[in-house]
């Protein structure tokens, strides 16, 4: 009898789900199981963190589910427990780089103080957002890859659109309602996007090699983006 109940004490200090990571063995007992360090929401932002890693250092092809997995040192199942599929994870990474793009865009403007400056002000960021997350900036733009229905995403993308409107809006002296814009307030939307984005599409992709070796001296490319976006 007395033989059962020794082991049956044993088993009670070693049962699942009760041990504490780093606490010391108990007298007569055995030192407690150690558990994972992430909870719930630290594994989530884990693993988007070693998704970007990945992204900015293997490209787009690197990027899957098992290696953000790998990555983080978690299970390989954990990607799939909390964005569901490649899609989902991507598009989770993508609302991160908007919210951080539109983050950089107002810094960027608020650091102005004339309607005109300020816009111009954000064209710069916004090339200065692409060289410094190229890996993330080419994601958010890949509309294949992106599950764009997903609230994070769809509302991230909203936002840093709608931070760029208003500073088209107030360079025209005028609103810009949501989702109304008259013709020439959309016009002026696309074409300040259009050059912001064309001008770091290009100079990611080092299509502008030959023109910026070609500067007068002392010319820099932050002189030539700077000529590219001022408003005339």
């Amino acid at each position: 009898m007395r033989k059962k109940a020794h082991v049956r004490s044993r088993r009670m200090t070693t049962t699942p789900g009760k041990a504490i990571a780093g606490s010391p063995a108990k007298p007569g007992g055995r030192r407690q199981r150690r558990v994972t360090p992430y909870h719930h929401g630290a594994l989530r932002e884990a693993l988007l963190t070693a998704a970007e890693r990945i992204l900015e250092r293997d490209g787009m092809p690197g990027l899957t589910l098992r290696a953000a997995a790998r990555e983080a040192g978690v299970s390989h199942a954990a990607p799939t427990h909390h964005f569901g599929d490649l899609a989902g994870l991507l598009s989770e990474l993508a609302a991160l780089g908007f919210q951080r793009f539109r983050e950089m865009l107002l810094a960027a403007a608020d650091r102005e103080t004339e309607p005109a400056s300020r816009l111009d002000a954000m064209g710069r960021a916004y090339v200065s957002f692409a060289k410094k997350y190229p890996g993330i900036f080419t994601l958010m733009f890949r509309a294949e890859r992106l599950d764009t229905a997903r609230p994070a995403l769809s509302d991230a993308m909203d936002a840093a659109g709608s931070a760029l409107a208003q500073a088209v809006g107030a360079q025209r002296g005028e609103a810009i309602v949501k989702g109304t814009p008259s013709l020439a307030q959309a016009a002026g939307i696309v074409r300040a996007w259009a050059i912001a984005h064309g001008l770091a599409v290009l100079l990611l992709d080092g299509r502008l090699d030959n023109i910026l070796s070609k500067l007068p001296p002392g010319e820099t490319e932050e002189a030539l983006v700077r000529a590219v976006l001022k408003r005339p």
